[in-house]
């Protein structure tokens, strides 16, 4: 009985100690929780910046289609695609017999309106001989006054005559000209240094400049990419060029390329297309959206940068180094006095509603001029929002 007695009390003992253990391991470990915990964030000193994003395109800074003025067949192409041309380098050949005939043409009346000026030429001396005579046979009444007459008149002719084929040689040689820049036209010449892009007409290919100017390669200037940035018409005015820009590229999305913003369209492209009427065009502008270019260069010396590769850009409006920096919900609207308070927590954690003034505001972080310290805790809410919006996710879902 005794030992049964003592049994008893040795479980009753060690239940005890669990619980009292139990106890303390709670309050050690948690605490005492009267209500719910604070949330804070200490400023901080860091790099801020406001930025405006956009998603641009590279295009060459320098790019041509080098067209033929000439129609005929293309018989030689004298380069391949990604070949590097110089200024003036034959590029490609059309079939000059046609403008070689043309040529010849020219030539010839030109040789014929000359010739013929030489022996008008030689029939004034003697229509100038002629009547020079009739005239001193009529100061001398030996010669008739039909005579004479008929002299001047030849002579005024042959005079004329001189006059017209002197007009067709030179409108003779014009056509020489002509003839030969026509003919010149049928050795394609690149009008810049770069490097052939695209190849549109093939070897053999037939080509007609009498309707449109048909293009044979494009040429472009690599060395130098320019990036145009869809800038939207919510961000267009804040804006302006010189700011500094930072971009990535897909390919290389942990490298960050530094530029400057050299220029912002001051219309949208969409105002180069036409629309069948005015109506269409306002219902289409109400409902999309309008962006406006910002140009800026990068240079391009390796080749990295390819036509119509996609960049995405950060043009930078302000920044800021070692600034002291807060998450933007820290900041407090102040309806009494305006502008900003932020709600610190002082060692004796109570909280206090401290006045500052703001600088830098990107609306996720904002730089603090006056107000804080370094180290500061700032409350931002407790521990009872999360609670109640994970309670009310719980909930019932109401209509």
């Amino acid at each position: 009985m005794a030992r049964s007695k003592k049994s008893n009390f040795r479980w009753v003992f060690l239940a005890g100690a669990v619980i009292v253990a139990a106890l303390l391991i709670k309050v050690f470990f948690f605490g005492k929780q009267d209500g719910p915990q604070l949330i804070t964030v200490p400023v901080t000193l860091g790099h801020i910046e406001d930025t405006v994003l956009a998603t641009g395109t590279f295009e060459a800074i320098q790019q041509v289609s080098v067209g033929a003025q000439a129609s005929g067949q293309v018989k030689v192409l004298h380069v391949e695609l990604g070949d590097r041309v110089e200024m003036d380098q034959l590029v490609a050949e059309i079939d000059s017999l046609t403008q070689q005939n043309a040529l010849k043409n020219a030539e010839a009346a030109l040789a014929v309106s000359q010739a013929k000026l030489e022996a008008e030429q030689a029939n004034l001396a003697q229509a100038k001989l002629a009547f020079e005579r009739q005239q001193r046979l009529r100061q001398s009444d030996a010669s008739a006054q039909a005579d004479y007459e008929q002299a001047q008149a030849n002579y005024k002719t042959i005079q004329a005559n001189i006059k017209s084929l002197q007009a067709q040689i030179v409108q003779a040689k014009i056509d020489v000209d002509t003839a030969k820049v026509n003919l010149g036209y049928t050795r394609i010449t690149s009008p810049m240094a770069g490097t052939v892009v695209a190849i549109v007409t093939k070897e053999g290919q037939t080509v007609n400049a009498n309707q449109t100017t048909p293009t044979i390669i494009k040429v472009a200037n690599l060395d130098t990419m320019t990036v145009k940035a869809e800038i939207s018409e919510a961000d267009v005015t804040r804006v302006l060029p010189g700011q500094r820009v930072y971009f990535t590229i897909l390919g290389e999305p942990d490298t960050q390329f530094e530029a400057t913003l050299r220029q912002i369209e001051p219309a949208p492209e969409s105002i180069t297309s036409e629309t069948s009427s005015s109506s269409s065009s306002s219902s289409s502008s109400s409902s999309t959206a309008i962006y406006y270019n910002g140009l800026f260069d990068i240079a391009n010396p390796d080749g990295k940068f390819r036509i119509d590769m996609t960049a995405e850009v950060n043009i930078v409006r302000d920044e800021a180094q070692s600034a002291l920096i807060v998450p933007s919900s820290a900041l407090q609207n102040d309806k009494d006095r305006g502008g900003y308070y932020v709600r610190v927590l002082g060692a004796n954690n109570q909280i206090e509603n401290r006045p500052v003034r703001v600088g830098i505001n990107n609306r996720v972080t904002a730089q603090i001029l006056e107000g804080v310290q370094e180290g500061d805790k700032l409350v931002i809410g407790d521990s009872s929002m999360n609670t109640g919006r994970s309670s009310n996710m719980r909930g019932p879902m109401r209509f």
